[in-house]
C-alpha cells in the first residue's frame, strides 16, 4: 500500500544530492586528512565500562554520544521523539485513542519491547512509569520509563549502549542502555522559547527552557534546569458517515492525533567537595505532566436503525475524554571518593511516578439521566528505592600492556505497584464511557525486593587486544535468583581498522505491573469481520478469575546476546562502525489475546462476581529471535575561512522472528480460544518498521549554521487474526531541515520545519471496519506519526 506524499520527485533528488554530499567528502579525504578530528571518537564514555578513559573508538561495544545541540536540534520537546530522529535503531510511534498510552508514549529500542531498554541518569536507574501498555499498541504489556518525563533543558549528553548490559547493570538491560547525563557545573547558563505549528493550522506548541549553575560555596556547584510547555492537540480523524450519528453525521466528531498536553519540570544537579579526597552529590527532579485525550466517539444512536438515544445528557453523541497527571519525583544522593587506591560511589535512589485519571464530557449508562459527567477513575503508583556500593581501581599486572580495571559493587532494591480505586460512580454498572474506572476489588499495593553483586574486569592484554568480563547475581523475593555474565574483546588488526564482539546472558524480571496491574475496560474485537466493542477484564496472574483461565506465575525473561563489528578510522575526520547482533530471548513476557468469552467460562467468571465479554493476562508466551545490523559513518570536512560541514550515515536492519509459542491452556483451547494468538505474536516481529537509514549534514559558516536530515522508515505491518487483514504500509521518506544565526555572540535564531515535504502514512484500510468508519484514518503503528509539515522558530540566549 503506497504511502500519500506530495513533491515525491523533489524528494528523492533532496535524497540523491544527500547521497552525493555524504560520499564527496571521502574522496576528498586526503586534502583534509591533516584537518581537525571527530568529535564523538575521541568522546570518553561511562557507559558500559568501569574505566577511567574509554573513549568510543576504543569501545568494545557500540556506544552513540548525542550532544544537547543535537537534541535540541528539531522542533520537538519530547526526548523520545528526538532520541527516535538520531538514532536508526529507535522507534517511537505515536498512538492515538490508545487510553493512558497516548500520555505515556512507550519507545523502541532495536524492534524489542519498550521495557527492555534501561534507562540511567548520572549512571543510576531510572524508575518505570506506572503506565501499562494494555491496548493494541507497540509495547503492548509494556511498562517502561517514560523518556518524556526528562527534560531536553537539563541534559549535557545521552550515551546509547547498543549492547546488552545486564551483567553490568541488572534487569532490563537486554536491547541495550540508554544513559542519561546531566549538565553540571557552576559556569554558564541558557534559555530558550521555541513556537512551532503544523501545516494543517493546528498542534500549536509553545516551550520555554532554561539552565544555569551558580557556585555552592568554594569547592562545589548547584545546576537548575527548568522546562515548561504547552502543546495543543492535532486532529487527523475523517467525517462520521453512520445515520447513528445523528445530527452530527457526516462531521468530524472523532478525535485522533496528539493529544493536549501541558509538562512542567525541574531538575537539580550538585556536587561538593568534602574534603582531599570525598565529594558530596546529588540530583534530583519533579514533574507533572497533564493530558487530554481523546476516548472513542460515542454516537447518538444506539445503531444506524434504532432512533434510541444512548442518553439523553448527550442527544447528539459525545466525546469522552481522559485527563490525566502524570506526577514524576526522584532524588539520587550519595558520596565518592578514592580510598587506599580504590574509587567508591555510595547511594541512594529514589523514584516515583503517580499517573491519575478523570474521565471528562462522558456518562455511565447504568445511572441514566442522573448520571455524572465527570469522574474520578483512579491512580497508578509505581516506587523505587535503590542503594548502592560501588568500587574500582587500577591495578599493574606484569603481563598485560596497561593496568587491569577491577570493579565491585553490591546493590539493594525496593519496589512497589499500587492502584488506587475510583469514585463508585466510575466503575458502578457498565462504568463511566471512555475509561471505566478502578474498581475496590482492583485497588492494592504490592512490592519485593532484590539484592545484587557483580564483579567486572577490564584491561589492555597487549597493545592491540583489550578486553572484559562481568558477572552479575541477584536475588529477587518474588521469584528467586538469576545469574549473568558477559565477555567482550576489541582487537586492533591496524592503527585504523579495528574488530569488537561481545557475548552474554541477561534477563528481565517480570515487572509488578504485569504481575498485578487490572482493569476492566471496554475494548474492540474483530468479530466475524467486524471491530465490536466487548467488556475487557484485564487479571492479575494469580488472581482467582486468571486461575480459572488458565493462568500460571510470571518467570523472568531470558536472553542471550552475541554481537561482532568492526571500527574503521582511515583519516581523524572520518569514523565508520558497522554492528551485527543477534539476540535470542526465551520466556519473553508478552499480553495475551483478548479472549472472547463463550457462556460456559462467561459462568465461571460470574460465579465470582466478574461479568465481563473478554478477558485477558499477562503470560511467558513467546521465544524470540532478533537478528539485524547497525551501521554509523560520520565525516567532518573543515573548509576555507573556518567553515566546516559534519556529515553523517546512519542505518539499521532488524529482523525480528518467533521460535517458539506457548501451548494455549486446555481448559482456553477446548473453548475453541488461543492465548497468544496471531495478532499477538506478529506485533512482536513485524509491527515496527524492518529498517531506518538517516541520512544528515550540518554546516557552519561563520555565525551561521544549517541543517538538513533526510530518514527512511522501513515497512512495517498492523497485523490481524485474519492475515487477510492485514495491512503492510510501505516505506516513508522524511525530510528536516533549519537553519540558525548567532547574533552578539550571545543570541541565536533558528528556524525550521520538520517533515518539510509533508508526507504521511497511507491510510488504514476499509476491510474488517478496522478504520471505524473512516473515522480513524491513520495507524497509531506510523514510526513518524501522521501529523503532517511542522515548522518552527526558536530565539535561545547563553552565557
Amino acid at each position: 500500500m503506497s504511502c500519500k506524499h506530495h513533491q515525491q520527485d523533489a524528494a528523492r533528488a533532496l535524497l540523491v544530492l544527500g547521497l552525493i554530499a555524504a560520499a564527496f567528502p571521502v574522496r576528498a579525504q586526503d586534502a583534509q586528512a591533516g584537518a581537525g578530528q571527530a568529535a564523538d571518537a575521541q568522546t570518553v564514555v561511562v557507559t558500559g565500562t568501569r574505566s577511567l578513559n574509554r573513549r568510543t573508538l576504543d569501545s568494545e561495544s557500540p556506544v552513540d554520544v548525542i550532544g544537547s545541540k543535537e537534541l535540541q536540534g528539531t522542533g520537538s520537546g519530547e526526548l523520545a521523539t528526538v532520541l527516535a530522529r538520531l538514532l536508526p535503531s529507535m522507534n517511537f510511534p505515536r498512538p492515538s485513542g490508545a487510553d493512558a498510552s497516548d500520555a505515556v508514549r512507550p519507545a523502541q529500542l532495536r524492534g524489542l519491547s519498550p521495557d527492555q531498554t534501561l534507562v540511567l541518569v548520572n549512571g543510576k536507574r531510572r524508575h518505570t512509569s506506572a503506565v501499562v501498555n494494555v491496548n493494541g499498541t507497540l509495547g503492548r504489556g509494556s511498562a517502561p520509563v517514560d523518556l518524556n518525563a526528562i527534560p531536553l533543558a537539563a541534559i549535557d549528553h545521552i550515551e546509547v549502549l547498543r549492547d546488552g548490559a545486564a551483567a553490568q547493570y541488572g534487569s532490563d538491560a537486554i536491547a541495550g542502555v540508554v544513559n542519561i547525563i546531566l549538565k553540571k557545573g557552576a559556569d554558564g547558563g541558557d534559555v530558550e522559547a521555541t513556537y512551532g505549528k503544523y501545516d494543517a493550522g493546528d498542534g500549536e506548541q509553545t516551550t520555554v527552557r532554561g539552565s544555569t549553575g551558580f557556585k555552592l560555596g568554594e569547592n562545589g556547584w548547584v545546576r537548575v534546569a527548568l522546562e515548561g510547555a504547552d502543546r495543543s492537540p492535532t486532529n487527523r480523524a475523517g467525517p462520521d458517515p453512520r445515520p447513528a450519528a445523528g445530527p452530527r453525521r457526516n462531521q468530524v466528531n472523532q478525535v485522533l492525533g496528539d493529544p493536549e498536553s501541558h509538562p512542567r519540570t525541574a531538575f537539580v544537579n550538585a556536587q561538593l567537595r568534602l574534603g582531599d579526597a570525598v565529594d558530596w552529590y546529588a540530583f534530583a527532579g519533579y514533574g507533572d505532566r497533564k493530558t487530554s485525550a481523546a476516548a472513542t466517539w460515542r454516537t447518538a444512536y444506539t445503531s444506524d436503525t434504532s432512533g434510541v438515544l444512548r442518553t439523553p445528557l448527550f442527544p447528539q453523541g459525545f466525546l469522552p475524554i481522559q485527563d490525566s497527571k502524570s506526577s514524576d519525583s526522584s532524588l539520587v544522593t550519595g558520596l565518592r571518593g578514592d580510598l587506599g587506591g580504590w574509587r567508591w560511589d555510595a547511594s541512594v535512589n529514589f523514584g516515583r511516578n503517580r499517573f491519575q485519571l478523570d474521565v471528562d464530557n462522558t456518562v455511565n449508562y447504568t445511572l441514566g439521566a442522573a448520571s455524572p459527567t465527570s469522574f474520578y477513575a483512579g491512580k497508578l503508583v509505581s516506587t523505587q528505592d535503590v542503594a548502592n556500593l560501588d568500587v574500582a581501581r587500577e591495578l599493574p599486572v606484569a603481563w598485560l600492556a596497561g593496568p587491569l580495571t577491577v570493579a565491585l559493587g553490591a546493590e539493594a532494591r525496593y519496589e512497589s505497584y499500587e492502584i488506587g480505586a475510583g469514585e463508585p460512580n466510575s466503575y458502578a454498572g457498565t462504568g463511566a464511557q471512555g475509561f471505566s474506572g478502578f474498581r475496590p476489588e482492583n485497588a492494592g499495593k504490592n512490592s519485593r525486593n532484590n539484592q545484587s553483586l557483580y564483579a567486572n574486569l577490564e584491561g589492555d592484554i597487549t597493545k592491540k587486544l583489550s578486553g572484559s568480563l562481568a558477572a552479575r547475581y541477584e536475588n529477587y523475593s518474588d521469584f528467586g535468583s538469576t545469574r549473568s555474565a558477559k565477555a567482550s574483546a576489541r582487537y586492533a588488526v591496524t592503527p585504523a581498522f579495528a574488530l569488537r564482539g561481545t557475548a552474554s546472558n541477561g534477563f528481565r524480571a517480570p515487572s509488578l505491573a504485569q504481575q498485578f496491574y487490572t482493569i476492566t475496560t471496554t475494548n474492540y474485537i474483530v468479530v466475524n469481520g467486524v471491530n465490536t466493542a466487548f467488556e475487557t477484564g484485564t487479571f492479575p496472574v494469580n488472581s482467582a478469575p486468571a486461575g480459572a483461565l488458565g493462568a500460571q506465575p510470571l518467570k523472568p525473561e531470558r536472553a542471550r546476546n552475541l554481537s561482532v563489528g568492526a571500527q574503521w578510522q582511515p583519516i581523524r575526520n572520518w569514523t565508520t562502525t558497522v554492528d551485527l547482533y543477534r539476540i535470542d530471548i526465551d520466556d519473553r513476557i508478552v499480553f495475551s489475546s483478548n479472549l472472547q468469552l463463550n457462556n460456559t467460562l462467561k459462568n465461571t467468571l460470574a460465579a465470582q462476581g466478574i461479568y465481563v465479554g473478554a478477558a485477558r493476562y499477562f503470560t511467558n508466551a513467546v521465544d524470540t529471535r532478533t537478528k539485524g545490523v547497525d551501521v554509523v559513518s560520520t565525516y567532518r570536512w573543515n573548509l576555507q575561512a573556518g567553515a566546516r560541514a559534519d556529515f553523517t550515515l546512519a542505518y539499521n536492519h532488524n529482523d525480528n522472528t518467533v521460535r517458539r509459542v506457548a501451548a494455549t491452556p486446555a481448559l482456553l483451547a477446548a473453548q475453541g480460544l488461543v492465548l497468544a494468538d496471531r495478532q499477538t505474536v506478529n506485533r512482536l516481529t513485524v509491527g515496527s518498521p524492518k529498517d531506518k537509514l538517516g541520512l544528515s549534514t550540518d554546516y557552519t559558516r561563520g555565525i551561521w549554521n544549517g541543517h538538513v536530515t533526510v530518514t527512511r522508515y522501513g515497512k512495517f505491518t498492523v497485523p490481524q487474526n485474519d492475515p487477510a487483514l492485514d495491512q503492510t504500509y510501505d516505506p516513508q521518506w522524511v525530510l528536516d531541515v533549519s537553519a540558525n544565526v548567532r547574533l552578539a555572540t550571545r543570541w541565536r535564531l533558528t528556524a525550521g520545519a520538520d517533515n518539510l515535504t509533508n508526507r504521511y502514512p497511507a491510510q488504514v484500510t476499509s476491510a474488517g471496519n478496522l478504520n471505524v468508519n473512516g473515522t480513524n484514518r491513520y495507524s497509531g503503528f506510523a514510526p513518524n506519526g501522521f501529523n503532517g509539515r511542522f515548522y518552527y522558530v526558536k530565539a535561545a540566549y547563553a552565557w
